[in-house]
């Protein structure tokens, strides 16, 4: 008889590791759905640990449209893509890149893929700059590009000074990446001046938009909502254009599909279709997921500002709740993330339970998966999350405030 041997959990990750072991906030199987209600084991909780930002998950327009693809095309395309692709690929690259404004688009199962394929190809020997406080799959992009020759440098999130410190007299290429909508914190860079600084240095900004396609778009003053119209990202949010910019973003959040794209020109996507081992060797994206791609973005055309508009109503509702306790947040967007840091990082597993017994499902941030002054959770507000669900997170809030207490604001 064998026996598995232990496996030694590096220091850092044992906090981590402990709270996984036995908390009902993390690594839950999920028994049933009812919208935005879900059942572990026997406790029904509302589900605010979604990114599904929209509600299409839920939307039986999109549901009912699936099958006739199925009928077309199989349940998978076996080849890789660059052997062939359905023409469903290429129907989501058309309307995304009307959809953006932008030259064109190249399509990907995960924004995982595009990271860890576009940024090594984009920089290749020269230097990529990468902010300290983007998305993890950022950061394992990078080890990628180091290892194929890249310099690799961090800059404090959002310190525009010391991007252009580290740009002068880099190696070409030169890239700079960061998310648009933080995972986090909710808050978008300043674009404007980071596309400014590219264009200066002959650099490529890339942004991975994973939070904000869908939610975010262009603005024109006359909006339904601070959120803009039509979900076309950041760039559009901020009325920025593409030239040196290139905009990545997935399906997986407002639109409940898995698929990702990288909004680039013509000629860089055909010379990502010979780089990108997710492209040449990689599987492909089942028919399922590019027809609920195709179907959401007709939805968003005809009604997707009104969801917007829920959403922004939603979230600004906890915001509101959270300013009149003095609770702080790192949210100053107004955008559907909510970081909230209890007072005593140690708390943290008594929280958490104090949550799931009150029908409340979170996203939990324990260090070191962030630092020890920003311990607690965060709050994913979508447009399929009721009236009530919010009353009762802003009750199960007040009590969280009552018996941990969450940080609040220096004075």
């Amino acid at each position: 008889m064998t026996t598995n041997a232990s496996y030694p959990v590096p220091k850092l990750a044992a906090e981590v590791a402990r709270l996984i072991a036995g908390h009902p906030l993390v690594d839950a199987v999920v028994d049933q759905i009812d919208g935005r209600m879900i059942r572990v084991g026997d406790h029904w909780l509302a589900d605010f640990a979604s990114c599904n930002y929209l509600g299409l998950d839920l939307d039986l327009e999109i549901i009912a449209g699936i099958p006739d693809s199925l009928e077309r095309w199989g349940t998978h395309p076996s080849w890789a893509r660059g052997i062939a692709s359905p023409a469903l690929y290429s129907r989501v690259e058309a309307v995304v890149r009307e959809l953006l404004g932008t030259e064109d688009v190249l399509a990907f199962p995960t924004l995982t893929h595009i990271h860890n394929g576009v940024l090594p190809a984009l920089t290749r020997e020269g230097t990529l700059l990468v902010d300290n406080r983007s998305h993890r799959t950022l950061h394992d992009a990078a080890v990628i590009a180091k290892a194929r020759g890249a310099s690799v440098r961090r800059f404090r999130s959002g310190d525009v000074e010391q991007v252009e410190r580290l740009l002068r007299g880099s190696t070409l290429p030169r890239v700079v990446c960061m998310d648009g909508v933080n995972s986090m914190t909710g808050n978008p860079p300043d674009l404007h001046a980071f596309a400014a600084l590219a264009r200066e240095h002959d650099a490529t900004l890339y942004v991975d938009d994973a939070h904000g396609f869908g939610v975010i778009g262009e603005r024109s003053g006359y909006d339904p909502s601070p959120y803009g119209r039509r979900g076309n990202g950041i760039v559009r949010w901020f009325g920025e254009s593409y030239d040196h910019v290139v905009l990545a973003a997935g399906f997986s959040k407002a639109y409940s599909s898995l698929l990702a794209f990288a909004a680039v020109s013509t000629q860089l996507k055909q010379f990502l279709k010979v780089m990108v081992p997710a492209y040449v060797y990689g599987g492909p994206v089942p028919v399922a997921s590019l027809a609920s791609s195709l179907l959401g973005l007709q939805v968003n055309e005809r009604r997707g500002d009104e969801l917007r508009a829920l959403l922004h109503h939603r979230t600004r509702t906890v915001l509101d709740h959270l300013d009149k306790l003095g609770v702080a947040t790192s949210n100053i967007s107004g955008f559907p993330l909510i970081e909230l840091a209890i007072a005593d990082p140690e708390d943290l597993h008594a929280v958490g339970r104090l949550l799931f017994d009150h029908g409340i499902y979170v996203t939990l941030a324990p260090y070191p998966v962030v630092p020890r002054d920003e311990v607690g959770f965060r709050v994913q507000l979508t447009a399929a999350n009721t009236a009530e669900q919010v009353d009762q997170l802003l009750t199960v809030l007040q009590e969280v405030d009552d018996r941990f207490g969450f940080r609040r604001p220096h004075p």
